[in-house]
């Protein structure tokens, strides 16, 4: 295995305790992968921030790594979504005692460690330059969306390993970070019009639901999708790669809209979706009983995704209706929050009735029922 200086230098302690940890985990990892070699990572963004995915463990961790005040990270590194929203601690009713407390203690070791407290799952929808970037990202949405939809390259990774290149500034070449590995392996045809963001949705699911456990997939299942429509809007190609996300995808390749893949790809299967699939699948994932609480925002919710629920919300208001009790929750970022704010996105689903959320998302808060 190939080490490079720097990475050799934080191995022995040169930069302190915190780096040399970091620097063990990465070649360690590298060992597991079978990598021969590293490379220098540009950005990074980590995950595990939440009181209820992290627990006091997390906690533990972080307190022990940042108190090295030479031990922060060496590249551009932003951080995933938080518990909760600190400003409506009381409309989200979180019972969990002492939760804001623990939450902003995890938040505040990693910003001593040198993170950007961005606190967003979407850091791909930050209106910030992300073409041609080695990454070490660990929130699967945003690395199935921009290794299918922008030039950025980067592995699944976990929040440990993410850290540990924040920390160092290398990676193992593995996965994806090959060329050679960077290649569908399912095929995709679609044989039906999708007219709204929730079909985009469904597609990506379908495609995860629906691959083999016998096909050779050993980064996931990675399609090419033909017989979209010419024009895809950012928030649709983000409800589709963020479905697919859910069944391990980490790239997408969509006919007419990314570079095609070379001609000669051993497929391990080829998936036809139809009218049919499409209906069916919304009936599989219908609920069943009472709905309770409506939440919008997994992934955080974009411009575009806020417009387009104000607007129906608009619809129902002007017929005397509301939102009862607040039952909608909106999460969203805090750039795109000050966005929606500025152009009256915010006043209206507020008026409607709707909560509307940063810094945190539905999946790592816990709810009031």
């Amino acid at each position: 295995m190939e080490l490079p200086k720097r990475l050799a230098e934080q191995l022995e302690g040169k930069e302190g305790p915190t780096r040399q940890k970091a620097a063990r985990l990465v070649v360690d990892l590298a060992r597991v992968a079978k990598a021969e070699s590293f490379v220098a990572v540009d950005h990074a963004h980590v995950s595990g921030v939440s009181v209820i995915t992290g627990g006091h463990g997390l906690r533990t961790f972080l307190n022990d790594l940042s108190g090295d005040e030479t031990g922060t990270v060496v590249i551009p590194t932003t951080l995933n979504s938080a518990g909760c929203d600190r400003q409506k601690m009381e409309e989200m009713e979180i019972l969990w005692p002492d939760f804001l407390e623990q939450q902003f203690e995890i938040v505040q070791a990693y910003d001593q460690l040198g993170i950007e407290a961005t606190l967003s799952c979407t850091p791909y929808d930050r209106g910030i330059e992300i073409e041609g970037e080695v990454a070490s990202w660990a929130e699967s949405n945003a690395v199935c969306y921009s290794n299918t939809w922008t030039s950025l390259i980067t592995n699944r990774e976990s929040g440990l390993s993410a850290l540990a290149t924040a920390l160092t500034g290398f990676a193992p070449a593995w996965g994806l970070h090959l060329e050679s590995n960077r290649k569908p392996n399912i095929r995709v045809v679609v044989k039906c019009e999708l007219e709204t963001l929730s079909d985009y949705s469904i597609l990506g699911d379908w495609i995860g639901k629906n691959a083999k456990p016998e096909w050779d997939l050993p980064f996931g299942p990675m399609p090419f999708v033909q017989g979209l429509d010419d024009y895809i809007s950012f928030a649709r190609k983000k409800a589709l790669t963020a479905a697919a996300a859910n069944y391990g995808t980490p790239m997408m390749w969509v006919d007419g809209h990314t570079d095609p893949p070379e001609d000669s790809i051993d497929w391990q299967g080829v998936l036809t979706f139809t009218k049919e699939d499409l209906d069916e699948r919304y009936q599989e994932l219908r609920p069943r009983g009472q709905v309770d609480l409506v939440v919008i925002g997994c992934p955080q919710a974009s411009l575009e995704e806020m417009r387009t629920t104000a607007a129906a919300l608009r619809t129902h208001m002007e017929f005397g209706e509301s939102v009862p009790n607040q039952r909608l929750w909106v999460f969203t970022s805090q750039e795109n929050y000050a966005l929606a704010e500025a152009d009256g996105t915010i006043s209206i689903l507020e008026e409607a009735g709707s909560l509307v959320l940063v810094d945190t998302c539905p999946e790592v808060t816990p709810y009031n029922r």
